[in-house]
């Protein structure tokens, strides 16, 4: 039988495709192990499943492997995925540090995420605000299917409430923070085929130029904001000037915070 070390070789070489082909493999055998991938680093002699096989095919497709695994780590949280809902990257967790950053000491009273998915930002923000109450929305049913679940699953129920809505329609505030990923790429954009073809283009697309969304956010947050409060909203990393100036014209002043990449990641408006 195939050891784990063989099987991790052999699997990273079909995966040519991903800048983390090693990792890849690496946690789709732990999966197929049922154990952590540290436990799975700290012994590669153990045999291997056969239930590895399968995921590794899918993974060879450009299957994003969250998908495979049905989990991906979020800032402190480990948060269920699956197709209909974006898999959570660690660029955004740049807007949780920024929001902390803003906020520090005087934990608002409540938070808004806009475009939540499988509730990534505010379950994180909920995480740490221990007295926060949160508001996630998405028009998405499958993607609120996992934020309902992950809340469960995190202990965040009782300060996590979802609803099904397209943006701001509907609400009427106000609330001390808004958090938002919205779609910002250009539908002529290309992209690689593990996100074009899998991930839910409701999540990704945003008209030619990307900003369409931002057009219908700006005025929402401005309308939504408590006074003294803050949002804070994910960007494309060419797109600060722009999304800056939508911020401007309603009035707020706008800060940039970029990621562990030294690339323009997020824009905090008050």
């Amino acid at each position: 039988m195939t050891d784990a070390r063989t099987a991790l070789a052999e699997a990273a070489e079909r995966f040519t495709f991903s800048p983390t082909a090693r990792l890849d493999a690496e946690l789709l055998l732990a999966h197929a192990l049922g154990i952590e991938r540290n436990a799975l680093l700290l012994d590669l002699t153990r045999p291997v499943p056969e239930s590895f096989w399968p995921l590794v095919e899918r993974r060879a497709r450009q299957e994003p492997v969250a998908y495979i695994t049905g989990t991906r780590g979020f800032w402190t949280l480990d948060l269920m995925v699956g197709p209909g809902a974006l898999v959570p990257r660690v660029d955004s967790e740049t807007l949780v540090d920024a929001a902390l950053r803003h906020f520090r000491g005087r934990a608002p009273a409540t938070l808004l995420d806009l475009g939540t998915g499988p509730g990534t930002l505010l379950l994180a923000l909920l995480d740490e605000w221990r007295e926060t109450k949160g508001l996630g929305v998405d028009r998405s049913p499958q993607a609120l299917r996992y934020a309902v679940a992950n809340a469960a699953a995190c202990g965040l129920a009782d300060r996590a409430r979802f609803v099904c809505g397209d943006w701001a329609t509907g609400l009427a505030g106000p609330f001390d923070c808004i958090v938002t990923n919205p779609p910002y790429i250009g539908t002529t954009e290309p992209l690689s085929p593990e996100v074009r073809d899998y991930e839910p283009g409701t999540a990704l697309f945003a008209g030619r130029d990307g900003l369409d969304d931002y057009r219908l956010l700006a005025p929402e947050l401005r309308r939504l904001l408590a006074p003294g409060g803050a949002a804070v909203v994910e960007i494309g990393h060419e797109q600060a000037g722009a999304v800056t100036a939508l911020l401007a014209d309603q009035g707020f002043a706008v800060t940039l915070h970029r990621d562990l990449g030294g690339r323009p990641r997020a824009l905090l408006a008050h």
